[in-house]
């Protein structure tokens, strides 16, 4: 009786309405996860599955060597609450690492991180 009832619990919350979603998770961005670019991108655009809260979500960048990179603040688009922007200065060639956390509209917090090239 007890399996059942887990196996429902399970069932039901799959079946609910934004269940699945209850984090905002990176869903792409640009330039790419582990892309390369041949000229260095002006800005970077995180895409998340979730709206985000702007005061507690943000990103950095660092070099190949672990120093970090002076950026404005990221902030997130007024027009589309799920994009991450931040502005970026002149990147030389190299391997960079963007670091990232996100607070969803429903208070949840994610964070992770991934590098791109820009080519040499």
């Amino acid at each position: 009786m007890r399996r059942h009832l887990a196996r429902l619990t399970v069932i039901a919350a799959m079946l609910l309405p934004g269940a699945a979603q209850a984090h905002a998770f990176l869903d792409h961005a640009v330039p790419a996860v582990g892309g390369t670019v041949s000229i260095a991108p002006p800005e970077l655009r995180l895409f998340f599955t979730q709206e985000l809260e702007p005061a507690f979500s943000g990103m950095t960048i660092s070099s190949e060597e672990g120093r970090s990179i002076a950026t404005g603040v990221a902030s997130v688009d007024p027009q589309n609450r799920a994009e991450m922007v931040l502005k970026l200065p002149p990147l030389a060639p190299g391997h960079y690492r963007v670091s990232w956390h996100a607070v969803s509209i429903d208070t949840h917090r994610t964070e992770g991180a991934f590098t791109f090239d820009v080519e040499r």
